[in-house]
């Protein structure tokens, strides 16, 4: 009588349920709908729509402002559509616009955690590393369409107010309409890479805590310390390893001559925290005994 062969079952048949896909749970499409339907994501775009109109009947009531001596993108608001989205770019930069990229990175996570529902995402299961992908993959793209919306919305509400024009600079000098676009784009996107940084921090500290607003507010608090940091000229040369100090780097897109120098040492500075950071952030969150 011949014995009967043993299967031995396969791994994947042991851990795995049949059909189970890692690759396939949680969908990219799922998160951002999630993500965009969220109340804290529509408030956001809302205020960065609504601030150009804001600020176009603050200029309508009180005139353009006027130093002598002194002049910035503000003075130059009300010259033509593009010095009004140049001139919302310079307000949102510093404060405003790491807001929208501490939140939408920072809440990502601890804010499952803080609803009790990342132990059930990662019970699907999800795969850790694969669901961190996701939500920071999401978080950078509200982040990016964040930091666009405002000047864009800009150059709309300020072309329909002060026509289109040159973009007038405070050297001075001018380019013309249609080189002015291309520049601003070059800024807009330099904004959005040195914004990493902070979005990479936000990310990490989500990841550390079940706090949503321990993890926003980490980041905007440590970023507004390196932006006092880098005021202190008593530092030296010491400030260029600070972030905030190639934040406003943007401008030498808006020169007669574009000039990479700055935005260049910015950016790279930017990303080098920032995979240092991410890379925390997945080692953290691979070691973490999620509990809610």
């Amino acid at each position: 009588m011949s014995a009967v062969p043993t299967v031995t079952p396969t791994p994947v048949a042991a851990d795995r349920a049949p059909g189970y896909r890692p690759g396939h749970t949680l969908p990219l499409r799922v998160e951002a709908l999630r993500q965009l339907r969220r109340r804290r994501t529509l408030v956001i775009f809302a205020v960065l729509v609504a601030l150009p109109f804001i600020v176009l009947a603050a200029f309508q009531i009180g005139g353009t402002p006027s130093r002598p001596g002194q002049t910035t993108f503000v003075d130059l608001a009300t010259a033509s559509g593009p010095n009004f989205a140049a001139t919302l770019l310079f307000m949102g930069t510093g404060f405003l616009l790491l807001i929208p990229v501490a939140l939408f990175c920072g809440d990502t996570v601890a804010a499952e955690a803080s609803w009790s529902s990342l132990r059930y995402l990662l019970a699907a299961p999800v795969p850790r590393a694969r669901l961190l992908a996701r939500k920071l993959a999401v978080g950078l793209f509200l982040s990016t369409v964040a930091i666009v919306l405002l000047p864009l919305v800009g150059l709309g509400v300020g072309t329909a107010a002060y026509g289109w024009g040159d973009l007038r600079l405070p050297t001075g000098d001018s380019l013309p309409a249609a080189e002015a676009l291309p520049r601003l784009a070059i800024a807009v996107g330099f904004v959005v890479l040195n914004e990493l940084v902070v979005g990479a921090l936000a990310f990490y500290l989500s990841t550390v805590t079940d706090a949503p607003l321990g993890a926003v507010g980490g980041a905007v608090f440590l970023s507004i310390i390196t932006g006092v940091l880098d005021a202190i000229t008593a530092l030296g040369g010491l400030r260029e390893w600070l972030p905030a100090h190639w934040q406003y780097s943007w401008a030498d897109a808006l020169q007669p001559q574009l000039e990479w120098g700055g935005m260049l040492q910015g950016v790279s500075l930017s990303v080098s925290y920032a995979l240092v950071l991410l890379a925390l952030a997945f080692r953290a969150f691979a070691r973490k005994d999620v509990v809610s």
